[in-house]
């Protein structure tokens, strides 16, 4: 009839069958290979698998036990300093004073110690509060004045620089410090910072086992902890992230916090393990502990990486600094070799991502 209009009859749906989702084809699920190849640390994986095969071939002595021992110490001095360093990263930011941080901290408590002849303890304990201090005022210049990572920490980087070099020669007379080997307290803190044990007749320095602890606690806590979400959330976008909730200025702080403990770690292992330090020592260190991070699968713009990437990262380093040792080449190559790694991680980590987000 005209001016009525037809009720349309009722739709007949059919319940999906049991076991099998239904999609509403606005999502879908992508193949295992694109979820795995979404992992940051992929590509890093296998170029550190790459390395390890190529170095097994062009240097027979790598396969021995005991070079293969000192890999894996170079690789963890480096490693150590590269996980916190990546966890800043992922944050959004990067620490251009960790490589003399590292330095500052030996000096701090060498000099402490010898100086004023206490305890060893005692230094170690002033340099973990200096460490802790000098990642605080990064952090606290970078959330106040707004300046990028980059400006904050070259100058945190050159006034460093000076104070090692400066404070060292007007303590000292010299520009290293004294030997602290007979010193109380340094046998026992050597035991933690710079000893060895012996695995099937090869002996293996501590730091290789701080460094896989300090892998496996910064995967927990990026994986399965609310400050890892919030590391991740500022790295993002960290406007979006205070809009939410994420309390933006600790986990900044409280990461560049974690670089000066690192950098406290590394300088003690350095001080117990040749009882005193270079005060010039660590320039260019923090390009290192950035390229390994990079080659791990952190981009500089923040918000996506790992903390299993680094490993394979300063693992590749360790690899290529001793490989070409045990090869019997130029040791000048090893910075052309680290050149062509860092670029050809990033291209890798380029092509992964566009590979993982494609439909």
């Amino acid at each position: 009839m005209i001016g009525m209009t037809q009720q349309a009859a009722p739709a007949v749906t059919t319940p999906p069958a049991p076991g099998r989702k239904e999609s509403d084809g606005r999502t879908a699920r992508r193949p295992p290979a694109l979820r795995l190849l979404a992992r940051p640390e992929v590509g890093v994986f296998l170029g550190a698998v790459a390395v390890f095969v190529f170095f097994l071939v062009a240097a027979p002595t790598v396969r021995q036990g005991s070079s293969m021992a000192t890999v894996l110490y170079q690789s963890s001095t480096i490693g150590i300093m590269a996980l916190p360093v990546a966890l800043l990263m992922i944050g959004g930011e990067f620490d251009l004073s960790a490589g003399v941080a590292v330095i500052t901290s030996a000096l701090t408590a060498s000099m402490l110690s010898y100086q004023l002849t206490l305890n060893v303890w005692m230094g170690v304990v002033v340099a973990l509060v200096v460490s802790l201090g000098i990642g605080a005022f990064n952090g606290w210049m970078l959330v106040k004045t707004g300046l990028p990572s980059f400006l904050v920490t070259l100058g945190t980087f050159l006034i460093l620089q000076g104070v090692n070099l400066a404070v060292t020669k007007l303590v000292t007379g010299n520009v290293a410090t004294d030997d602290i080997s007979d010193m109380d307290g340094f046998d026992q803190a050597k035991k933690i910072f710079a000893s060895s044990f012996d695995v099937g007749g090869v002996q293996v320095k501590i730091t290789v086992v701080w460094w896989l602890f300090y892998a496996a606690l910064a995967t927990w806590v990026l994986l399965r902890t609310k400050y890892g979400n919030w590391i991740f959330a500022v790295g993002g976008n960290k406007d979006s992230a205070r809009a939410v909730g994420v309390p933006v200025t600790f986990t900044k702080i409280s990461l560049f916090m974690l670089v000066g403990f690192g950098a406290w770690f590394v300088g003690m292992h350095q001080l117990f393990s040749f009882n005193t330090v270079q005060s010039g020592e660590g320039v260019g260190q923090e390009l290192i502990y950035i390229a390994a991070a990079v080659i791990g699968g952190c981009l500089l713009t923040g918000g996506y990486g790992s903390a299993i990437g680094p490993v394979f990262g300063a693992f590749m380093f360790g690899m290529v600094n001793q490989g070409i040792v045990y090869a019997g080449w130029n040791p000048d190559w090893f910075k052309a070799f680290l050149g062509v790694m860092l670029l050809g991680a990033v291209l890798i980590n380029l092509w992964v991502q566009r590979t993982a987000t494609r439909r």
